[in-house]
């Protein structure tokens, strides 16, 4: 299971290309309000319905901690003790994080989780992440943190998510079904 959480404040484009992407891939994604609401309102106004709230999300089962950007949203998620547990947990025992745009400097930046990683985040947010090594690629994988730069490269993040659960084969049809190849 692939958790893709969501705060008030997040990136429209990149919580939902993410879900988008991963559903045509057939992998196994759910959105998870940390809200204490299933109803959770977008940086431009959407209002989603998540699938979960995030206490009766099953960390035991998820093998993805997906974080959107959007400034608010990530400092919402960003101050989620138990979330910020389950995120050092995962980045401790090697199972995956991937965060998007502000998610990666206020979320895990802010949390140490990426001290001494190569990562990317929104430009001029570099500064929360200062013990990282800092790329402007836009996608970052490094062990098991996946970093991406912001909402024009959601497409890529979500790309990079598939291979990292199905092959390369097919990221490059899912690609070429929406004329990216």
């Amino acid at each position: 299971m692939i958790y893709v959480h969501l705060a008030d404040g997040f990136e429209e484009i990149e919580a939902m290309t993410v879900v988008d992407l991963l559903r045509r891939a057939q992998l196994p994604v759910e959105t998870v309000s940390v809200t204490g609401r299933l109803n959770v309102t977008a940086a431009h106004g959407l209002e989603v319905i998540a699938d979960i709230l995030f206490a009766d999300a099953d960390y035991r089962s998820c093998d993805m901690i997906v974080l959107p950007g959007g400034s608010q949203g990530a400092i919402s998620l960003s101050v989620h003790d138990e979330l910020v547990e389950k995120l050092y947990s995962f980045a401790n025992s090697g199972r995956w994080i991937a965060a998007i745009c502000a998610a990666p400097a206020f979320v895990l930046g802010r949390h140490g989780i990426l001290d001494g990683k190569r990562a990317t985040c929104y430009p001029g947010l570099e500064t929360d992440m200062p013990d990282a090594e800092y790329l402007l690629d836009n996608v970052v994988i490094d062990e098991n943190i996946l970093t991406s730069r912001g909402p024009s490269t959601a497409m890529d993040f979500a790309l990079a998510i598939i291979e990292i659960f199905k092959g390369g084969d097919v990221r490059a049809q899912i690609a070429k079904d929406l004329l990216l190849a």
